[in-house]
Formats: C-alpha cells, structure tokens, sequence
C-alpha cells in the first residue's frame, strides 16, 4: 500500500498493488477491502479521496490508468488510459474537488503533469509543465511527491538530481532550488515534501540502502523556491519516502526505516516507531492520521 487518502476523522482510503484498494469508516480500525475487477495487475500507487463514495485512484505501470468511483468503490469507470511505455504516473493532488493534477516520469525532456477541472472526468497534458534535466524522475512512492499547497504546486525530484521546483497554480511559471539528497544514484533522491506556515520540510535518501541517515531531510524557508535550504540538525533515522505537516511545529515522517517525528518544524527528529511504512496522511477534515505499508499493513498515529 502506497496510496493513502484520509478525508476525516472516520474515512479513510489506501491503495495499492494488484489492483487492491481499502475504505475505513471507523478512523482505521477496521477496512473493507476489494480487488479491482479487470485491474487485477494494476499498481495504484495513489488515490484522492473527497467522501466514504467518491474516490479517484492512479496507476503507476503500463498502462497508466485513472479510475473513478462515486458509490464507494462498488463500481469504477475508467478516465483515462495509456498504454505507451513512456507514460509512468508518480503522485496525485487537488486545489479542491474539481481541480487537480498528476505528476508523472519525464517524456521528450518535460516532466509529465495531467490536469482535470473536473473532478477527474477529464484529464489533458498541461502545457507549461517543466524542463526535466537529465536522469530527472519522481519516486512513485507515497504520492506525495507532488503536492498543491494553497495557490501553487510544488514538485520534488530525484535520481540523477534531485531539486524542488514550484509554480502558481493559474500563472504557470516555474522556479527551482536544488535539493542536495542524491549522489546521483537512481535510488536516491528526494522522495516528498509538505509544507507548514514557515516553510517547506522534503525528505528522502536512497531506499536501497534505507539504513543511511544521512542525507535524507532538507529544509527550506517559507519562500522556497530559489532559495537556499539547510539540513537538519538532526535527521530522521534513515530512508523516509513521506512527509506529512500535522499542527502547529509538528511533522511526521516514514519509510522503510521507520517513523520519524519532527516537533520544530523538521530541524530535529526523533524515531518513534521501527515498523516499515510507504505513507503517512492527516485528515483533510480533522485530526486523524493514518499510516499504510507493505501487506496491507495499517497503523494509527497517537500522538
């Protein structure tokens, strides 16, 4: 499970491989799952949930696909399907129900981003997307490496380089700032990124070799982009592939290494669980949060 949308302190959704997907009503405790008819081999490496019905999930594979439901997962229309090998769907996000946007692998030297303005009915290649430098990629991950943060939309990358590069949601125009989390190795990178009022916190690191603590957070200042950032203090405990802003000076981060949690905004972590996540989500509409890994495996997050 790499997929993980929680809409409130109830409803909850993960997603994941071949073709599997889970609904919690009750904060996580108990799940419904199911295995998508006819996408039995689908990796569905993020979802976006908006209600216990309505839910959008992304495949990551050939063929990229984007399914839909509105009666909670009792029936799926397809909205869009790519069987070229070149399309490789990464992470999801919304500015609200209708206006969303999908981050993929670079194709021709332009990192891949699909839009809808409607709801997911619709998805169209977004023009002004940007420049991808060489061995530039996104981590399929956790889907959070690709997210829109109020008006702008914010991209971290890895592999051969690994930067932040964000842009006005309706005047595309994009900057970038480095991201020193790779060595060049297409393991390694930055792998997600969430913001809090006075910044950005980006975690990552190199998941071959997830035991590294070295290189696997990075900082930047409330006006990120073109900015220069500033590794923490103390970092997370190895490899993280999700970060995720909670309240106040709070971040929480995981990864195959473990559960890292942050309480003054990103500069010193402390592990607090050793169990292997992929991702870890807060309530959109509320406080739950919620934490999903290999073999279905979920945890809940108490503070």
């Amino acid at each position: 499970m790499r997929g993980l949308s929680v809409v409130d302190d109830n409803v909850a959704w993960v997603s994941g491989s071949r073709g599997n997907i889970g609904i919690s009503a009750d904060g996580g405790k108990t799940w419904a799952w199911q295995q998508i008819k006819g996408y039995e081999k689908s990796d569905f490496r993020d979802i976006e949930a908006f209600s216990d019905k309505e839910a959008i999930i992304m495949s990551s594979g050939t063929p990229a696909v984007i399914l839909k439901t509105l009666d909670g997962g009792n029936t799926w229309q397809e909205k869009y399907n790519k069987t070229d090998s070149a399309y490789f769907l990464d992470a999801m996000d919304f500015a609200d129900k209708k206006h969303g946007f999908i981050m993929g692998d670079a194709i021709k030297g332009k990192v891949l981003l699909l839009e809808t303005k409607d709801g997911g009915d619709t998805w169209s290649e977004l023009a002004g997307a940007p420049d991808a430098l060489p061995n530039e990629g996104g981590f399929a991950a956790s889907g959070t490496c690709l997210r829109v943060n109020g008006k702008s939309i914010s991209i971290v990358t890895g592999g051969g380089v690994s930067r932040l590069l964000t842009s006005p949601i309706n005047n595309i125009k994009w900057q970038a700032s480095v991201v020193p989390l790779t060595n060049g190795a297409a393991s390694r990178g930055a792998f997600s990124v969430a913001f809090s009022k006075n910044g950005s916190v980006i975690v990552g690191g190199n998941y071959s070799k997830d035991a590294v603590a070295d290189s696997v957070a990075y900082l930047f200042p409330k006006q990120q982009a073109g900015n220069k950032g500033s590794f923490p203090e103390v970092s997370p405990a190895g490899y993280q592939s999700c970060v995720e802003y909670l309240t106040g000076d709070i971040f929480l981060a995981t990864g195959t290494s473990g559960t890292n949690l942050s309480t003054d905004n990103g500069r010193k972590w402390v592990k607090i669980d050793g169990k292997s996540y992929n991702v870890c989500r807060r309530a959109k509409h509320g406080n739950l949060v919620l934490l999903a890994g290999d073999g279905g495996k979920i945890g809940i997050y108490k503070p």
